[in-house]
């Protein structure tokens, strides 16, 4: 259904999409002119930056390796320093992530977290109801006037003492393709992050506080000027200074890893630090080596953090942020709390303090947790290990990182159950993004799209370099995929079955795709038709 009459002008943009109650307080016309003028003005150099990332590609799948670049040299040899953060952002030692639902997003702002990121990306399926509900709940939520009644009739508000709020839009691959100009879809970054700014920047600065965002899926440098670019013309066209604005860039692919002090350059009067987005990371390590037979890598289970290749990017990340005086943040902890078993629940916290306290004792100056109940767990370690707002002062110059330290492939087996786990938690995780929930509640752990990201990929991995896997249906035979589909329609057990189709054809293709939650969205868009 076309909503022309809710787009004002017919030059303006072309929204298709389904009828929703909050599209009316979301979309106004002045918004979306303001949407449309980000769209004019980068969408011809977005396109030029996603073809640069295919080709960079190319090379790497012919065998050149990530490096880092002898043309920015002088950057990082150069002494600078990236603009101070507001003080709301300079202590921010636990930080809550989760989708933009009206109780999610309450809960995670009184969860006692330094910070809530409210994402509209890996933990969002972007269907149309949760992109206008989203947009609406976090507009309320900047007012203080958010509140929800459950079917219990328990009413849920803002308490005294709110998180700060940080938002994370789509990253720059991902399209929204509700909202047309001159016929071709917006970037869903622009989407996501021009409406949020334009109804709430001015609000957020009155309250003293800002705007405030987290960065997805950058690749190089040259992706981070471009959104520094966009912040700049952005405050121009709403009469805010420069550097209102502050964003964190998330390190979660191979190639940006290689250039952090550039991202952290090119945003120095934006910027709010770097985070290790590690999960994200090895589902970027896999794929952008895909072709090398030397990086085929163990069990999902085996790759953690302890391993030598992530240990090198955490600390690269600590040392180099603090070199600019950026925040450098750590990583998720998936783990949620095991209400009905108490031995499962107490070696799950073991796991996630354990994290945490290496996180701290590496210099970080905060962390991620996926769920409330772990903000009193890792703001106890990061306060015996951290006094002061930060560990600015944690120069790390003990660690020096070369390119081979960040390509060392992971070691450990390969096995049948390895690939079982994968199909299963992927599957059971693609349903229900398909039924449009995109953080999901998985054996413990609070899954989002980066569990079926490394998933599929690692499948299609050993596929592509004929993995030998243990187990008494491989029998440490190489993997094909006449055996991945085997396990696939085993697991699945018949259930799930667009979910499995997926994966299946995913995992199994000859050309590894960059993103499932490309098809996927496809998809979505087929079931709101």
């Amino acid at each position: 259904m076309t909503l022309s009459g809710l787009t004002g002008p017919p030059a303006l943009l072309d929204v298709q999409a389904p009828v929703h109650p909050d599209a009316e307080a979301v979309l106004t016309v002045d918004a979306l002119a303001f949407v449309a003028r980000l769209h004019d003005a980068f969408a011809a150099r977005r396109d030029e930056l996603l073809a640069r990332r295919r080709e960079r590609q190319e090379r790497f799948d012919r065998g050149e390796r990530p490096e880092f670049l002898p043309e920015t040299a002088r950057v990082r040899a150069g002494d600078w320093r990236v603009a101070p953060v507001p003080p709301d952002l300079r202590d921010r030692r636990v930080e809550i992530t989760g989708p933009t639902d009206r109780k999610m997003v309450i809960n995670a702002l009184n969860s006692g977290a330094s910070v809530f990121m409210a994402d509209f990306e890996d933990s969002a399926t972007p269907t149309w109801a949760n992109l206008m509900a989203g947009q609406r709940n976090l507009q309320d939520a900047v007012r203080g006037t958010i509140s929800f009644v459950a079917e219990s009739g328990r009413r849920y508000a803002l308490g005294e003492r709110p998180a700060v709020l940080m938002v994370r839009p789509r990253g720059w691959h991902l399209p929204e393709k509700h909202v047309l100009r001159d016929g071709r879809p917006l970037s869903g970054s622009l989407f996501d992050f021009g409406l949020f700014l334009f109804h709430n920047a001015h609000e957020l600065v009155r309250r003293g506080t800002g705007p405030y965002f987290y960065l997805p899926k950058l690749q190089s440098h040259l992706e981070a000027r471009l959104w520094n670019d966009v912040f700049l013309l952005a405050q121009e066209s709403l009469g805010l200074p420069a550097g209102t604005i502050k964003a964190t860039v998330l390190i979660e692919t191979l190639p940006a890893a290689f250039e952090m002090d550039e991202i952290l350059y090119e945003l120095r009067l934006h910027s709010a630090g770097l985070n290790c987005g590690r999960w994200d990371y090895i589902f970027s390590s896999i794929k952008t080596l895909r072709e090398d037979p030397g990086f085929v890598t163990p069990d999902r289970s085996r790759v953690t953090m302890e391993q030598p290749f992530l240990r090198a990017y955490t600390q690269l990340l600590v040392r180099t942020c603090h070199r600019r005086g950026a925040h450098a943040m750590g990583g998720m902890a998936a783990y949620i709390p095991v209400k009905d078993d108490p031995a499962r629940n107490e070696a799950a916290m073991a796991k996630v303090r354990a994290d945490k306290l290496r996180e701290v004792k590496d210099g970080h100056d905060g962390t991620w947790v996926a769920h409330p109940g772990l903000v009193g767990l890792a703001r106890e370690v990061f306060d015996a290990h951290m006094p002061g707002p930060n560990q600015l002062h944690v120069a790390r110059e003990d660690v020096n990182v070369t390119a081979r330290d960040l390509l060392q492939a992971p070691a450990g087996p390969r096995t049948e159950a390895g690939l079982r786990h994968n199909v299963s938690v992927a599957v059971r995780y693609l349903d229900a993004w398909l039924g449009g929930l995109g953080c999901v509640p998985l054996d413990d752990l609070m899954e989002d799209a980066a569990t079926a990201e490394i998933s599929r990929v690692q499948v299609w991995q050993w596929i592509r370099h004929g993995a030998a896997l243990e187990g008494p249906l491989t029998q440490g035979r190489p993997l094909t995929p006449a055996l991945a589909r085997r396990v696939i329609a085993e697991e699945a057990g018949g259930r799930y079955a667009e979910a499995a189709a997926l994966f299946e054809t995913l995992s199994t293709a000859e050309q590894c795709a960059d993103f499932l939650t490309l098809p996927a969205y496809d998809r979505v868009l087929e079931k709101e038709a």
